[in-house]
């Protein structure tokens, strides 16, 4: 015996509507009586991941994620042989946009002769979802791209004799797929490939309100952000950054002044200049440029020399505003962190 109608609905009631399995007829077991989760499939492979860049209304031509299928170029539909005549037509293109994206995605159905797409509106019997007032409605699966006359008639006084059916409308042509990523939007940030990025001078906001922190796993390295002096930012607090200019990782707490971070390359890079005086020269000049008097460590004949007060610099030149006298052993230790 043949499954009923009934049933069917019935199936499709508790499917759909309730999101759970059929296991036992409508007088036995209410849809809100049934216990069986089956939510329906989505499938990852098919998701529109560009649906966003929909336009809420139909573009006049193709562009972007959309492909327009005017009136003046529809699209013309072949007959399936396996349905009784001339009661379905397909179109052999999927992902139609439907009129949730906004109304003009409505499709138009028009009935014309054959390889004759050009002339379809203009020439050809225009019918209409809600039909003539004969029975002869028609509806059109916009998934899979396939014309449905539902209705217990075909279209009223028309001839499909060397005809097609063509539609207008329009499809959506983006990328498909969780995994297909080329470039995406949410809000105002971009997926491109590998790369998130948010709009030009904005701030990109990782926001942990919990307990838990934040943790970056593998085994390679994390790269900071990097710029001249120049490009410091400024008005931020927490800042860490390397500096091209100096070759060096710099912190900040405000944004105002910045301190250079100490490695162990820095640690390793200590150097001396031995200088000899000879009773009329005061000034001497050192192998590298210090940025600052307290930055290097000054000997004259084994006691230290107090910074700015027994001497100065400026460059390379270190000047001590007298000559220390004939034979004295100048010693100036320089490459300690800045």
């Amino acid at each position: 015996m043949a499954i009923t109608d009934a049933k069917k609905v019935d199936y499709l009631w508790k499917k759909v509507g309730y999101g759970a399995t059929k296991t036992d007829t409508n007088a036995a077991k209410k849809a809100p009586n049934e216990a069986i989760a089956s939510p329906l499939l989505l499938r990852g492979d098919k998701v529109w991941n560009q649906a966003s860049l929909i336009p809420g209304t139909k573009p006049g031509s193709s562009a972007g994620v959309v492909t327009c299928y005017n009136t003046s170029s529809p699209q013309e539909t072949t007959n399936d042989g396996t349905a009784a005549a001339n009661r379905t037509w397909k179109t052999g293109v999927t992902d139609w946009i439907p009129p949730e994206f906004g109304s003009t995605y409505q499709v138009k159905i028009y009935i014309h002769t054959s390889s004759d797409a050009g002339n379809a509106a203009s020439g050809g019997d225009q019918v209409f979802a809600t039909g003539s007032g004969n029975n002869d409605e028609w509806f059109f699966d916009y998934q899979s791209g396939v014309v449905h006359f539902i209705g217990a008639n075909l279209p009223n006084g028309i001839n499909f004799s060397g005809k097609s059916v063509y539609v207008s409308g329009a499809r959506y042509t983006g990328t498909l797929g969780l995994q297909n990523f080329s470039t995406a939007s949410t809000g105002d940030i971009t997926f491109t490939g590998s790369t998130i990025s948010a709009p030009s001078n904005a701030d990109m906001t990782f926001d942990n309100s919990g307990t838990g922190g934040y943790i970056f796993e593998g085994t390679t390295s994390m790269t900071l952000p990097k710029g001249t002096t120049a490009q410091r930012p400024t008005a931020e607090e927490g800042i860490i950054r390397f500096n091209t200019t100096t070759g060096r990782y710099e912190v900040s707490q405000d944004g105002s002044t910045y301190t250079s971070l100490r490695t162990d390359a820095d640690a390793d890079s200590i150097t001396k200049d031995i200088f000899t005086g000879d009773g009329s020269t005061q000034s001497f000049t050192m192998s590298i440029t210090p940025s600052g008097a307290e930055n290097i460590v000054v000997y004259i004949d084994g006691v230290m020399q107090e910074p700015t007060q027994n001497y100065s610099i400026s460059g390379t030149t270190i000047d001590f505003g007298e000559a220390a006298h004939a034979g004295a052993r100048i010693s100036v230790l320089h490459g300690f962190a800045d």
